[in-house]
C-alpha cells in the first residue's frame, strides 16, 4: 500500500466564484512543517490567530473545481460550514497516523500498539 499524502473531498455547500459557478471538488494534500511555521510569521496571524487555519488552508488545497489557485481570498470567501469541513479534514488528514511501536505487555504477555508522545518524550 502507497503513502497516500493527497486527498480528495466534496465540499457541503461550494464556493461561489465571480461568475457564479459553484466549485465543490477538491484536493488537499498533507502539511509539512513550513505550512505550520511560516503562516506564523504572517502580520494577519500576529493581529488575528483565528487568520492562521485561513491561511493553512490556502497553502495545502491544491485544487477546488476548475480554479486556477486557491490562495486566502478564497478561503476567507467559503461558507463557514464548508470552512469547519476543511479544518475538520486538515485535521483528520494530518493526525491519522500517530507513531508508535510494538511491545509486549509485561503483566499478560500481550502483544500491544504502545503510542509515541512527542510532547511528553523526555520528561
Amino acid at each position: 500500500m502507497a503513502f497516500q499524502t493527497e486527498f480528495d473531498f466534496t465540499l457541503p455547500r461550494g464556493y461561489i466564484d465571480m461568475n457564479g459557478e459553484i466549485h465543490r471538488e477538491g484536493t488537499m494534500r498533507l502539511a509539512n512543517a513550513a505550512d505550520e511555521i511560516l503562516p506564523l510569521k504572517d502580520p494577519r496571524v500576529q493581529q488575528n490567530p483565528g487568520y492562521l487555519s485561513i491561511i493553512l488552508l490556502s497553502r495545502v488545497i491544491t485544487k477546488l473545481g476548475d480554479l486556477p489557485a486557491v490562495d486566502t481570498r478564497v478561503i476567507e470567501n467559503l461558507f463557514t460550514m464548508d470552512l469547519a469541513y476543511l479544518q475538520d479534514l486538515y485535521q483528520k488528514i494530518n493526525t491519522e497516523e500517530m507513531p508508535g511501536y510494538k511491545g509486549v505487555c509485561p503483566h499478560c504477555g500481550k502483544a500491544v500498539d504502545i503510542p509515541v508522545n512527542f510532547m511528553e518524550a523526555g520528561q
